[in-house]
């Protein structure tokens, strides 16, 4: 069974029938840590437009000495908070086991890491392990920025017969220096919305963000670009979580960012307003077309420094130069409202189709030789 837009029509319709009048919220702690600590967030979330309890309860971490979650014996503290406060409840899995165990304690969400993700072989033992399950089943994006990637997780999932899905934009790593603690890397979610808009699309802001004072930010551009929830980490205490504590913020915090959040109209609904951004997004598009001609014009000249280079045998990479490059055009971008990290990825991008190009000057040479 192929994952296509003809046959995935059925996936909202899990998150259609909680008939929420608001985005789905997902939160609580980064980790399940004692019976008392959970029963308490998830009390507090009952004043808050969150619907579902998250916590971690196997914590897979990067480097091994920290706290790695209470395992199973969670599941009791989530299920108590689950008949406690009517909350639905959901956790990760990362294996057949831990599904088995989630699925006796009736947790009624499960979703998939990041670090899950990225392997076939785990995902399809876990998409075995839940085979026709009609329980919601959420992925997270794998942890490097590959959209194939993602989708082969959601496409596993579902010829294993599991329908109710929907996938989690936690973010990607990534080696350069950025505020993020994982990279939004917005683009990518948006493709996979364009490609499937009847996959329900979450933010996790909490793991994208690395630390508190940006959340708002990060959710509130996910409900501009027409998202369809948060997971957001809170906790009753942040600074003394035993997990992620910079990320986490207390349900009070959540309450009141959900009020100041504002869901923006798919559509607008006035004749003026449809004009006005017809005309501004035909502009982009004559805009688009241009940039598009002057990169083909810019590879051209790359083609012509990469004959030059060849036959003077001088290397490709040009350090000194390409620094220049990069120095004037942060302080170009700088002029024209533009940030560096905005300039930085631009360019670097040009810079390596640029490399790309002068290479392929290069090997024609190698063959002409062979």
């Amino acid at each position: 069974m192929s994952f296509t837009m003809e046959n995935n029509k059925s996936l909202r319709n899990w998150l259609d029938q909680m008939a929420l009048s608001h985005p789905l919220v997902i939160a609580g702690p980064c980790s399940a840590e004692t019976e008392e600590q959970v029963l308490k967030i998830a009390h507090q979330l009952k004043e808050t437009d969150a619907t579902v309890l998250r916590a971690g309860i196997w914590k897979p971490r990067t480097r091994p000495g920290n706290f790695e979650g209470v395992g199973a014996l969670g599941l009791k503290w989530l299920q108590r908070a689950k008949e406690e406060t009517g909350l639905l409840i959901t956790t990760e899995v990362a294996n057949a086991n831990h599904v088995e165990l989630a699925l006796m304690h009736d947790v009624d969400i499960l979703w998939i890491g990041a670090r899950t993700t990225v392997s076939p072989f785990i995902v399809q033992e876990i998409a075995d392990a839940l085979r026709g399950t009609k329980k919601p089943v959420l992925i997270k994006n794998p942890v490097n920025p590959d959209l194939s990637l993602w989708l082969g997780a959601v496409e596993r999932f579902y010829t294993a017969d599991v329908q109710n899905l929907g996938v989690i934009h936690r973010g990607f790593s990534t080696y350069e220096k950025t505020k993020y603690r994982n990279n939004p890397e917005w683009q990518i979610a948006i493709d996979l919305q364009n490609r499937f808009p009847d996959l329900p699309l979450l933010l996790d802001p909490s793991h994208i963000a690395g630390r508190r004072d940006i959340i708002f930010d990060l959710c509130q551009t996910a409900l501009d670009l027409n998202y369809d929830g948060l997971m957001v980490e809170t906790h009753h205490d942040p600074d003394h979580a035993w997990s992620d504590a910079a990320q986490q913020i207390t349900p009070a915090t959540l309450k009141q960012m959900t009020i100041d959040l504002r869901i923006r109209k798919e559509e607008g609904d006035a004749v003026e307003f449809n004009n006005k951004l017809g005309t501004l997004r035909t502009k982009i598009d004559v805009i688009d077309h241009q940039l598009i001609e002057m990169l083909g014009k810019r590879m051209k000249i790359a083609d012509a420094i990469g004959e030059l280079k060849r036959s003077n045998n001088v290397a490709i990479l040009q350090s000194k130069r390409w620094n220049e490059i990069l120095g004037r055009m942060i302080l170009e971008g700088e002029d024209h409202h533009l940030s560096e990290e905005f300039i930085l990825r631009i360019f670097k991008a040009i810079h390596q189709e640029s490399i790309n190009h002068q290479k392929k000057m290069v090997s024609v040479e190698e063959k002409s030789l062979q």
